[in-house]
């Protein structure tokens, strides 16, 4: 694939300071597109623009929480204003908490649905605007493969990526009258920054987490955000896919790993 076919292209990640969010931003820099980072931290936000930009692409970079409906719209604005338009979506931003039916409250029940699901309507529903005019876009929402049933302490953040599967088929489905594809990754087990702490620490599993974890991996790795990336590329550069979920994991879904 050519290192510039996304060149003249526009590209919002959101939550892309980091992980998953700075894997997929990097690589679609590194094929000529030109980004708008997202996040809440400005010192890993700011190495990540740094990165983009030594390495020769133009990128910027806005922070500010999808929670908030205004910050949102702006975050689509503010790109337009900037680059001139919107070509690529990467919702990738999400949340998730450690919970169940009896100890989910209200509060966080909403508040993962307002980051997971709430933000990637407004953010499309605001960037439709101006690739409907030009008749082309590319929407790429990361989901995961919890969607399908999800671990029984991750009640709200299974439901809101099964409710975000359901949006982009449905999305897919209409926008195609504008030639606007919509596209959904659902990645497994990410080995990113964030998951040491999480294993280790609030799973409580240790520092040995990572050797156990391995044993369960069929091909010996975890995934990384690069393999997510790659993905990414993929449907961002493939003109005639729309309404595909991309089910990027080791083991089958629902299948249990041997232990």
């Amino acid at each position: 694939m050519s290192e510039s076919s996304l060149s003249g292209q526009v590209a919002v990640v959101t939550g892309s300071t980091q992980g998953i969010g700075a894997g997929i931003a990097k690589k679609l820099a590194a094929h000529g597109a030109r980004i708008t980072l997202h996040g809440l931290e400005n010192g890993p936000g700011e190495q990540v623009l740094n990165a983009i930009r030594e390495a020769g692409s133009d990128a910027i970079l806005i922070k500010g929480n999808l929670k908030d409906e205004v910050h949102c719209r702006n975050l689509i604005q503010q790109t337009i204003q900037h680059f001139g338009r919107i070509d690529i979506l990467v919702n990738n931003a999400g949340i998730y908490n450690r919970s169940n039916i009896e100890n989910t409250t209200v509060e966080l029940w909403d508040e993962i649905f307002a980051i997971n699901l709430r933000a990637p309507f407004i953010l499309c529903q605001e960037a439709v605007k101006d690739m409907k005019e030009r008749r082309q876009g590319c929407i790429i929402n990361i989901g995961s493969v919890n969607a399908y049933i999800g671990e029984r302490k991750l009640l709200p953040y299974s439901a809101s990526k099964g409710g975000l599967m359901t949006f982009t088929k449905n999305l897919a489905n209409y926008l195609t009258r504008y030639r606007i594809r919509v596209n959904q990754i659902n990645p497994g087990w990410v080995l990113t920054e964030g998951e040491h702490y999480t294993e280790s620490i609030i799973e409580g599993k240790g520092e040995g987490w990572l050797e156990d974890a391995l044993k369960t991996r069929p091909f010996g790795r975890m995934l990384y955000p690069e393999d997510i990336a790659h993905a990414a590329l993929f449907l961002a550069t493939a003109e005639l896919v729309t309404g595909a979920v991309l089910d990027y994991e080791q083991l089958p879904v629902g299948a249990l790993p041997d232990l």
